[in-house]
């Protein structure tokens, strides 16, 4: 007989706590809903939910286990799963429109808490606030809330909570900003809650003063929430389009800084800038917004079909790059109707995404850094094979295997993203429809990569609501492993994880 080498126990202890902490998130919509009188049942069936299954999963557990890092991968699987499961209950019991159907409703969720940003949504205005704006909170909890929780939960764990914060950040030793990993929580917790702060501040203020006179204060708050986090969710289907050019000129630093990342924000805010300014990533990212505008920006002003003058123009390139890159997904335009040459550079920025320890999704520009740089290595050492030349970010050399991890990473995105076009073309003929290549690429690699809109009817403009049932229930999986990057759910998926 097999013997589990998983404490599941443990996961399961973990987990329960972050569903009993969701009960105060949805607090927040609850008392929207009370304001605008609305109806309350979405949200206190929701919290009913979430502290009944929150507390069994607690009663199940034993207190004397420890979470290693098996334990981490398999919490963190749990907690982004149940969550977004248990998010789409209040779009069910609303029952209200195309989020109102099971398959449509754990679409929504999952997408929102990944902060992918693609939505099912066709009619707006027949939804109460408070269900749109609990779509905004997910994805606002989704880019950095629910795990920096669960390490601050786990702070006398040690090892565990920095297992599960390298998990989402990528970034090895991330407790050294303190000693101990609790206490590094609440820093990126607090600057996360600040730049917050900031973004409701300076959208209200357009608002207020008369730049923007319909960004409102619930507005305000709704496009706050996702532009810290990167996510793309609006309570306006036009997007940010539907503001004045002030408004998308104000989101685009808000985007930037929020797929910069919080390491070396902190440092940076704390009297050490210069951490920030020679980071190699950091000039890799930002030199990949600029190269993207400038291309985009030549196929609008070359293409006829697209009359926005000059400033209009710098405008709409760079604020869309620099949401597609960020793995944001506003949109100021519907772009999904510019020119050929656009579309396919802002296609390929799907795959950029922000740097390292921020709350952005796609490859990251880390990977990308490295592997440009091992490339570069193999081309000398081809011709001197004596050399002995490691790669170096930022002057620091980047061990062998983690290199090898990277091609890795790299490679089989690239295989998830073809494998799912070819899902998507196969499905939709199979069900009557059709869905051109570049659109189902499109929608393939903006799901996977928790980017949001793509192309075709899943444009800026448009819905992904039209695909088959079993497409959008194989995007809802897709999301989840590409929001946690892969590893952690599909090492789920080995008999090894288990039992050796």
């Amino acid at each position: 007989m097999l013997r589990l080498r998983v404490r599941w126990r443990a996961s399961v202890d973990l987990t329960g706590r972050i569903l009993l902490y969701l009960a105060v998130p949805l607090s927040f919509p609850l008392l929207i809903a009370a304001y605008a009188g609305e109806s309350l049942l979405p949200f206190l069936v929701t919290i009913a939910v979430t502290l009944s299954v929150g507390s069994g999963m607690r009663y199940i557990t034993d207190p004397d286990l420890d979470i290693g890092p098996r334990e981490g991968f398999l919490a963190v699987a749990l907690i982004w799963l149940l969550v977004a499961v248990i998010g789409a209950i209040p779009f069910l019991v609303a029952g209200t429109g195309t989020i109102g159907s099971p398959v449509n409703a754990l679409f929504e969720s999952m997408s929102g808490l990944t902060t992918t940003g693609a939505t099912v949504l066709r009619d707006f205005e027949i939804h109460a606030q408070s269900i749109l704006m609990w779509r905004q909170l997910l994805q606002w909890l989704g880019g950095l809330g629910i795990l920096i929780l669960a390490t601050a939960v786990l702070s006398s764990l040690g090892v565990a909570g920095a297992q599960l914060m390298e998990t989402e950040t990528q970034t090895e030793n991330v407790n050294r900003l303190t000693p101990k990993i609790s206490h590094t929580a609440r820093l990126i917790w607090g600057l996360y809650l600040g730049l917050t702060g900031l973004a409701i501040a300076v959208y209200w203020g357009l608002g207020l003063s008369g730049l923007a006179p319909n960004m409102d204060l619930y507005n305000a708050v709704a496009h706050a929430f996702t532009s810290v986090s990167t996510a793309g969710f609006s309570s306006e289907p036009l997007s940010l389009g539907a503001f004045d050019p002030v408004v998308q000129w104000a989101a685009i630093p808000f985007m930037i800084v929020g797929s910069t990342s919080f390491t070396l924000l902190y440092y940076a805010i704390h009297g050490e800038p210069g951490r920030l300014l020679r980071n190699e990533e950091f000039h890799f990212y930002l030199g990949a917004i600029a190269a993207f505008t400038l291309v985009v920006g030549t196929a609008l002003v070359y293409d006829p079909n697209t009359t926005f003058g000059g400033t209009g123009t710098v405008r709409h390139a760079l604020f869309n790059v620099v949401s597609i890159i960020t793995t944001t997904g506003y949109a100021s335009a519907d772009f999904a109707t510019w020119s050929p040459a656009a579309k396919h550079m802002l296609w390929l920025g799907m795959f950029i995404g922000g740097m390292v320890g921020s709350t952005t999704c796609s490859v990251k520009s880390l990977r990308w850094l490295v592997t440009l740089k091992s490339l570069r290595r193999d081309l000398f050492t081809s011709i001197h094979p004596n050399a002995i030349r490691p790669v170096r970010v930022s002057g620091k050399p980047i061990d062998e295997q983690t290199v090898k991890d990277i091609y890795s990473f790299v490679l089989l995105s690239v295989l998830i993203v073809v494998l799912l076009t070819v899902f998507i073309v196969i499905n939709a003929e199979r069900g009557g429809d059709s869905v051109p290549e570049f659109d189902a690429l499109g929608a393939a690699s903006s799901t996977f990569l928790n980017i949001g809109p793509a192309f075709g009817d899943a444009g800026p403009y448009g819905t992904y609501e039209g695909f088959q049932p079993s497409t959008k229930a194989v995007m809802f999986v897709l999301m989840w492993i590409g929001r946690i990057e892969i590893i952690p759910v599909l090492v789920l998926f080995t008999k090894s994880f288990w039992t050796s």
